[in-house]
C-alpha cells in the first residue's frame, strides 16, 4: 500500500499528506540499498500514530513522524546487521521522556559527540519535555529544546548495548544479552529548577562514569 493510500484514508490534511509524501521520498533516499519503500512506509506510517492522538502541536506531527521513523530504521538496519559504525550505543528510558532521560540524553549527546549514540524513550510518554528541566540543562549550556517524548519499541531496545532505566519498573523491556542498569533517580516531575539542580548533576556524574566504562572520552 503505498504512501498516499495510507494517509488518504486517515482524513488528513492536505499540507500533511503531502508533508509525509516527502517525509517518505527523504527517507528512502537516505536508507536506499538497505530497506525498501513498504518497510519505509509502514515505519513512518506507525512513527505518525504515535504522536497523532496527542501532540500538542499538530503542524509539527509529520516532523516528529519522519525524526522518529528514521531513528527506528536506523535501530533496524543495526540489529540486521546492515550497519556497523562501532560505536556503542546507549538508551535511557523512563515513564514519561520528560525529564530525566532527556537530561541523561542531552548529557551524553553532549559529552560523547559522535563517539557513541544515545536515544531515549518513555513506557508512557508525556506531550512535552518538562520546561523546568530544560531551563536546568540550559544553564549548564545544554540544549534539549529540541527533544520530544516518545515511546521506546523493540528494534530501538534490541539494538542498545547499554539500557538505563529510570523508574519505569516492570514496564521496562527486557531483552536477552542486553546490559541493564537502573539509575534510581527523583522524577523532577513538578519540580522547580532550583530542585531540579542536584537531579541533573547526579545524572552528569553518572554519564560521566558511564562514558567512562564505556571507554568512550568525554569532550566537555
Amino acid at each position: 500500500m503505498s504512501t498516499s493510500t495510507q494517509y488518504h484514508r486517515r482524513d488528513l490534511s492536505m499540507d500533511h499528506h503531502i508533508a509525509l509524501r516527502s517525509a517518505a521520498t527523504r527517507l528512502t533516499e537516505h536508507f536506499t540499498g538497505i530497506f525498501g519503500t513498504e518497510t519505509i512506509e509502514r515505519f513512518l506510517h506507525t512513527s505518525y500514530e504515535q504522536f497523532a492522538g496527542k501532540a500538542t502541536v499538530p503542524n509539527f506531527l509529520p516532523l516528529l513522524a519522519e525524526r522518529f521513523a528514521k531513528q527506528r530504521l536506523i535501530a533496524l538496519a543495526r540489529v540486521e546487521g546492515h550497519h556497523h559504525d562501532g560505536k556503542p550505543t546507549v538508551l535511557f528510558l523512563c515513564t514519561h521522556n520528560a525529564g530525566r532521560s532527556q537530561m541523561a540524553l542531552g548529557y551524553f549527546q553532549h559529552l560523547a559527540g559522535e563517539h557513541a549514540t544515545a536515544w531515549s524513550g518513555g513506557s508512557e510518554p508525556g506531550t512535552e519535555v518538562n520546561p523546568a528541566a530544560i531551563d536546568a540543562m540550559a544553564e549548564i549550556g545544554i540544549d534539549i529544546t529540541t527533544e520530544y517524548p516518545k515511546p521506546w519499541t523493540d528494534e530501538i531496545v534490541q539494538a542498545a548495548d547499554v539500557i538505563i532505566t529510570m523508574g519505569c519498573g516492570d514496564a521496562c523491556p527486557i531483552f536477552p544479552g542486553r546490559r541493564y542498569e537502573e539509575w534510581t533517580l527523583d522524577d523532577p516531575a513538578g519540580l522547580t529548577v532550583d530542585d531540579i539542580r542536584p537531579i541533573r548533576d547526579d545524572i552528569e556524574r553518572r554519564v560521566r562514569a558511564l562514558l567512562a566504562e564505556l571507554e568512550v572520552p568525554a569532550e566537555g
